[in-house]
């Protein structure tokens, strides 16, 4: 786990914006039925300044107004790219074009390895039966 969490703060600082980063590691948590990401990623979003209503409706942002259009695009990102197995051709060339849309380079690195690492560390979690509920934000920084 060492080198999830050295590998996470290197993304922390990246130039993706930290709002971003948090509500793709909570929608792909989700997706792959993390409890223990859901439960840490849920918390340190809120408790880096994210709204509960925006926490609340993570799952459901394609119904929800209160994301942007870049964060629209980062999450459709990361659930295509969570989704492989029912995608076939992984993520659509419209996906990516729009992700490009809204980040740059660098950014738009920075949220495929985030894509990446948290796909890693839901499946580490789920495999070891994780318990969950005991996080406190920010623990792991």
């Amino acid at each position: 786990m060492k080198h999830f969490i050295a590998m996470h703060r290197i993304l922390t600082d990246s130039p993706l914006p930290a709002a971003t980063q948090h509500l793709v590691t909570l929608r792909a948590s989700q997706i792959n039925g993390c409890s223990v990401c859901t439960d840490m990623h849920a918390k340190d979003a809120f408790h880096g300044g994210e709204t509960q209503d925006r926490i609340n409706l993570v799952a459901a942002w394609r119904e929800a107004g209160v994301f942007s259009e870049a964060e629209r695009a980062a999450l459709e990102l990361a659930e295509q790219g969570t989704r492989i197995a029912d995608a076939a051709g992984g993520v659509s060339d419209e996906v990516w074009a729009n992700a490009a849309k809204y980040y740059d380079e660098d950014q738009l690195a920075s949220l495929v390895c985030l894509i990446s690492l948290i796909n890693s560390a839901n499946r580490l979690n789920v495999l070891v039966r994780q318990p969950v509920g005991n996080y406190q934000p920010g623990q792991l920084a």
